[in-house]
């Protein structure tokens, strides 16, 4: 059996095995996939906003939480972290017209999200503190939906489901189905206690916790990552409330799009060396979340080097062919020589491909979103997602290794 089958059948293996394992515990799961747990206490709640030169956006935000209907919030504190625009002007504004409004301002640019967060988070007082990016918007009802699960006290952390504010660009649209998958697969995630992001859009932490480890790490490009792992090491639970939904703006080009790709792998890395030591330990950061994450990034590396090398090897061959054909002047294909009967290894990744698909439907369905009527993806948005956008992952990621490598990384 030469390399390249039994990387194959390796890499096949685990494909078959994480999606498996998926529609094992979606299975097992489905009826309690939208079930929020009742209300017994109302916990009193602060809500913190970083904010750097979002003066388009910022207020749009903050009306968003003020207009979030939970009677508990105490105080939303929005924070610039020296904006060169407008935007610690029109804070101050909300600030004066809203009672609950607390504008903040750093002392100094920290040029980082966590930055501001950790200096909003000094000056709340509640049981709860939630953070909100400044370009995003949670829905009215989506606290109400989310503290039931801190009657746990096991749980540290609850986060909602992340949806694309608008999709009226293609590349939006793409996004959106993404979103939409991540949804889905972070609350099965969530069944076996294994999220491992509570994302910037909204989120909540028992406040008490989030102080004892520290807050964010500001040295981290994807602080809500690296929180998440944090209480996780610590032995706390996340949970996920699916009905809680916030909507965030996604980048509207490539560009843009590959720039914060690059921010979240670069992050993920810098988390997975900070924990890499939990290998060793008991607990889920270490028997599941660090393997779940590193396997996944290596089938997607191992994914896009085996279709490279099989089209290189087409390309190649197929050159040699014919340069041998026009010298010897012979034809370079007979009806003997074509073989239609399918391998082994065509079958899996067939398979596989299907698996995929139906795994994406079903994400799909389960996250779509009756509030809100956004464009259909129809056949060549989802074909473009399955064959074109994901397999742009390995590439960053591999983009992400090298800036990590030689610390040619900011925020």
């Amino acid at each position: 059996m030469d390399w390249f089958t039994i990387l194959f059948l390796v890499y096949s293996f685990l494909g078959f095995y994480f999606l498996f394992l998926f529609f094992l515990i979606y299975i097992h799961n489905r009826k309690e996939f939208f079930e929020v747990p009742p209300i017994t206490k109302r916990y009193s709640l602060s809500i913190v906003i970083p904010c750097y030169n979002e003066q388009e956006t910022i207020e749009k935000t903050v009306k968003s939480v003020l207009d979030i209907g939970y009677p508990e919030l105490k105080n939303v504190f929005v924070v610039d972290d020296c904006s060169t625009d407008n935007s610690y002007n029109i804070i101050k504004k909300l600030a004066s017209k809203y009672p609950k409004v607390v504008a903040l301002q750093t002392p100094k640019n920290t040029g980082k999200a966590s930055g501001a967060k950790n200096y909003g988070a000094k000056f709340a007082k509640t049981e709860l503190i939630g953070f909100s990016d400044a370009d995003s918007y949670p829905q009215k009802g989506a606290i109400e939906k989310m503290i039931g699960f801190f009657d746990d006290p096991t749980v540290g952390s609850v986060t909602a489901s992340v949806l694309v504010n608008r999709d009226t660009k293609f590349i939006e649209r793409l996004q959106a189905i993404e979103y939409r998958v991540i949804v889905f697969t972070r609350k099965l995630l969530g069944f076996i206690d294994a999220i491992y992001v509570t994302p910037g859009p909204l989120a909540l932490y028992k406040r008490e916790i989030f102080n004892k480890l520290g807050g964010f790490d500001e040295d981290n490009l994807t602080e809500d990552i690296e929180i998440t792992w944090h209480f996780v090491a610590a032995g706390y639970k996340v949970a996920m409330s699916v009905p809680a939904k916030a909507y965030t703006d996604v980048p509207q080009n490539f560009k843009g799009w590959f720039k914060q790709r690059l921010r979240w792998n670069i992050g993920g890395l810098q988390t997975i060396n900070k924990y890499k030591t939990a290998f060793k330990e008991k607990g889920m950061l270490g028997s599941f979340i660090l393997p779940f994450f590193v396997l996944s990034w290596l089938l997607g590396i191992t994914g896009l080097a085996i279709l490279t090398y099989r089209i290189l090897k087409f390309i190649f061959v197929n050159y040699l062919s014919t340069l041998y054909s026009i010298n010897v002047q012979t034809a370079i294909l007979s009806a003997q020589d074509i073989n239609l009967a399918p391998n082994v290894l065509m079958f899996f990744g067939v398979v596989l491909f299907f698996l995929g698909l139906s795994f994406t439907f079903l994400a799909l369905i389960y996250s779509r979103d009756s509030e809100r009527k956004f464009k259909k993806y129809g056949v060549l948005g989802l074909s473009v997602y399955m064959f074109i956008y994901l397999l742009a992952y390995p590439i960053i990621l591999i983009a992400s290794m090298y800036k990590y490598l030689t610390k040619s990384y900011s925020w």
